[in-house]
């Protein structure tokens, strides 16, 4: 079973337990997911997909940061909710000891000694993490290896 029919799927159990949140929460995956394959006329393969849900998540973390900033506790606890939703269709995430093993791994590849190639580095590294770990968490590993 793909993404996209997990989604249905899980979408049509929301429905019948009557769980708005999780229900709405599906719903507007779908529509993104929708969007997407309206946009590039065909059906996403679940690497797309996993690319949306990721990026929803990265959205929500962003909203949530700013929304407990502004002390807005019932906003932030709804964001959390959906994030957590979001999660369980996402590959488990990386550590960040196993992170800073493949920065270490990807530096020696490269040959990057300085932060001038940090560039080069990231470009080799995001593939290989992708979908697995925060791009933020990854950047700043790798400006902390190449001081």
């Amino acid at each position: 079973m793909n993404l996209s029919e997990r989604l249905n799927d899980d979408m049509k159990q929301a429905m019948r337990a009557q769980e708005k949140f999780k229900l709405t929460t599906i719903r507007m995956l779908r529509a993104s997911i929708k969007n997407q394959e309206i946009e590039l006329k065909r059906p996403l393969e679940d690497s797309e997909v996993l690319d949306i849900l990721s990026r929803e998540v990265k959205q929500r973390k962003d909203s949530l940061q700013e929304f407990e900033k502004a002390g807005r506790d019932d906003l932030a606890k709804d964001i959390a909710a959906e994030i957590e939703i979001i999660s369980v269709y996402l590959p488990k995430q990386l550590t960040e000891e196993e992170i800073k093993v493949i920065v270490q791994q990807t530096i020696q590849e490269t040959g990057a000694s300085s932060k001038a190639e940090m560039g080069k580095v990231m470009t080799a590294l995001m593939p290989k993490v992708k979908g697995l770990a925060d791009g933020k968490l990854v950047n700043s590993l790798v400006q902390q290896f190449l001081q």
